[in-house]
């Protein structure tokens, strides 16, 4: 499958990568870091540089690629969990804007799957509705919404499990990458917790 993965060398995205082409997929890997292209590469994907408010120019490397499936992975979160209180602004401008540009780009390229991250825990205030808006949207298109857990594992915010729901990084990248094909609705991609 061709797969245009957006936030490919985010925590998730690069795990996605590995997977999808050892899978065999043909993935281009997105990111708006120029410093990342040779990483992407080094993995097996196509590199592709780009921001994904730049409409035209997002919109003109989804229609190259001419993708089967477009996988939504961006978030626009600090590094460090301390900074995360100033992030809520910047974050739900990327489930709102971020998504509809994306999902132009799909349509515009005739791919026939979307998956978009979403979370699974309840959110207030402006992030909330920013979820609430992004789940809506993916799912009007037909698209599927993958409810993550709060990640925990090596490059995230928790060294140990968190508060459930949470799912382990890279065992949200492996049931990511056999939901290719999940029909339409939300999927919660979370630890069963017994």
């Amino acid at each position: 499958m061709r797969i245009f993965l957006a936030g490919a060398s985010g925590v998730l995205g690069v795990r996605l990568v590995r997977l999808l082409v050892a899978d065999g997929h043909v993935v281009a890997g997105m990111t708006r870091s120029p410093g990342k292209v040779e990483m992407l590469r080094g993995l097996g994907a196509a590199p592709v540089v780009c921001d994904v408010y730049d409409e035209a120019t997002l919109r003109d490397a989804v229609v190259a690629f001419q993708p089967e499936l477009v996988m939504h992975q961006l978030t626009d979160l600090p590094d460090d969990e301390a900074s995360l209180a100033n992030a809520g602004d910047a974050n739900a401008r990327m489930r709102r804007e971020g998504t509809r540009n994306l999902l132009a780009a799909a349509d515009a390229a005739g791919a026939l799957r979307f998956l978009a991250q979403s979370v699974a825990w309840e959110l207030t205030g402006s992030g909330g509705a920013a979820k609430d808006e992004l789940e809506r949207t993916v799912l009007g298109f037909g698209g599927v919404v993958l409810r993550y857990g709060r990640f925990y594992g090596s490059g995230t915010y928790h060294a140990e499990p968190p508060e459930p729901p949470r799912v382990q990084i890279d065992d949200a990248a492996r049931q990511t990458a056999v939901l290719l094909d999940a029909p339409p609705g939300i999927v919660e991609v979370v630890e069963e917790i017994l």
